[in-house]
Order: C-alpha cells, then structure tokens, then sequence
C-alpha cells in the first residue's frame, strides 16, 4: 500500500470493469457507505477512501493550510486515482465531496466519466439572486458554539443534520463520526466548506452529472440541486428523493440506493 492509500485508510472491493469511488461529506467517513456498498461489489471495482480531518484519518497528516481550501481535498483525491492506475472513474460525492469531485475532474477531466453529486452545494451562504440556505450571522453562531463546546453543538447539530427520529441509527452513527474527529480540525473544515464558492467553475465542470437531492435538507435547500443544473457545463440531471435530511445514504437508505444504482447504470438521454 502507498503512502497515500494509507494515510486516507483507502479500501478497494469488487473486481468489476467499471470503477466507482465513493467520496464522503464532512463529519463522517467512509463507513457511511457501508449500506450500498454490498449493492456495488458484485459488479463493479469500489474506491473507499477517508478525507483528510475524519476522525479515521491521523490527526497530525491535517494540513490546516492545505484544507484551508476545497482545492486541498480535491488534490487527495487525484492522488488516490494516481496512486491506484484508476483510468476512468464514477465519482458518487456526498456534501463536500460532491465539489470536491466537481474541481478534480476540471483539473483532470479525463478521469471521470460522470459524477454523481449527493446533497451537494456550490456555496452555502445566501447571495444577491442566491438562496445557499446561511446567513453570515447565522454560521458565526454556529462556529462560536463548535469553539465554545463541540460535544454540546454535535448534539444539537446532528439531529438537525439527520432530521427525522430522533433515536434513529442514522443519528447514532453521525454523532459518532462527529465526535471521532478533532474539534479543531472539525472547526477548520467547517469554514473551509462554509466560506467556499464554487459558483464560477461550475461552467468548467463538463463531466455528465447526475444531481440527486433530498427534498427537505437543512444544510442544502432543494433550490441548489436546480442552480447546479442550470449552471454546470457538460450535461446534468436532476432527481429529488421524497427523503428529509442532508444525509439519506443514512436515514433512508432504502430510497436512495435504488436511486444511485440507477444513476450509475444509466447515463443522461440528451
């Protein structure tokens, strides 16, 4: 194993032709996968792998000015293809991932067939003609209860994250992967995500994407999955799941995997 498939605990399953790496949001790690992976394997080569910060990972790789940017996270991500000989790849990022994705196919279009992007956003504060869902005042509150006591705000924030039950395995497992990570690692990722915009790449982005979105998401409200259709170069594709909360791989795991299975199998008719 390479130096960087260790350091992002990287997994590869399967033996198929096809190669689908799987890329997940802030405050989990690759285990969030756990319940679609066993759909994959059979057919496909899976790519599991753990971003830089995730309670997995050692702390002490965290580079606070590499990840002070999206471009930090999306440079691992070549780095683990590189590494690997991935020739071509389906990319499934969730959250943060989902632009993650979006920059390292425009740095190496070559290597991703087609994205799928879950849950994700180009930008999460609210702008002229631009519903991200935050105010500015709302995420300096958010960053002061983070600093002030992390056990107390991943209790508050996971089930807002989650919604739904709140005694739900979900919300178990997000809180888990939560409190796994550093809390001063946590907070530098949460403004690296909450302070980026990736409004003028998207046009750069000519990968087939495939936008998958839940209907009612605290972090991303369901307008953005119809701004990045509008405004990603190469041709998109829109689906809402009739799910709430900003992760559904967790909560409703049972309407989303068909969803994403069909999106892997089936590319976008022009």
């Amino acid at each position: 194993m390479g130096i960087v498939e260790e350091a992002h605990n990287v997994k590869v399953l399967g033996s198929g032709e096809r190669v689908i790496v799987l890329g997940h949001g802030f405050g989990t790690d690759q285990s969030v996968w756990k319940q679609l992976v066993p759909h994959l394997v059979d057919e496909h080569r899976v790519i599991l792998y753990d971003n830089m910060g995730a309670g997995t990972t050692n702390p002490n790789y965290f580079d606070f000015n590499r990840y002070s940017t999206l471009e930090g996270f999306s440079y691992d991500l070549l780095a683990i293809l590189e590494e690997l000989q991935v020739e071509s790849c389906v990319y499934v990022g969730h959250s943060v991932s989902a632009m993650v994705g979006a920059i390292a196919s425009i740095n190496r279009p070559d290597l991703f067939s087609k994205l799928i992007m879950l849950s994700g956003s180009p930008r999460y504060l609210n702008d002229a003609d631009y519903n991200g869902g935050f105010e500015q005042e709302d995420l300096d509150q958010l960053f002061e209860a983070m600093r002030t006591n992390y056990k107390a705000w991943v209790s508050g924030f996971a089930p807002l994250c989650v919604g739904g039950d709140m005694d739900s395995v979900a919300l178990q497992e997000l809180s888990r992967t939560l409190f796994n990570m550093r809390p001063d690692i946590a907070l530098s990722v949460t403004h690296t995500i909450f302070h980026s915009d990736m409004r003028q790449i998207l046009r750069l982005v000519t990968a087939p994407t495939h936008i998958i979105q839940s209907r009612k998401d605290l972090a991303v409200p369901v307008v953005v999955s119809e701004y990045l259709h509008q405004h990603l170069g190469g041709d998109s594709i829109v689906e809402v799941l009739p799910t709430d909360g900003h992760l559904p791989h967790l909560s409703s795991p049972d309407i989303l995997i068909p969803v994403i299975l069909r999106h892997i199998r089936n590319d976008i008719a022009v």
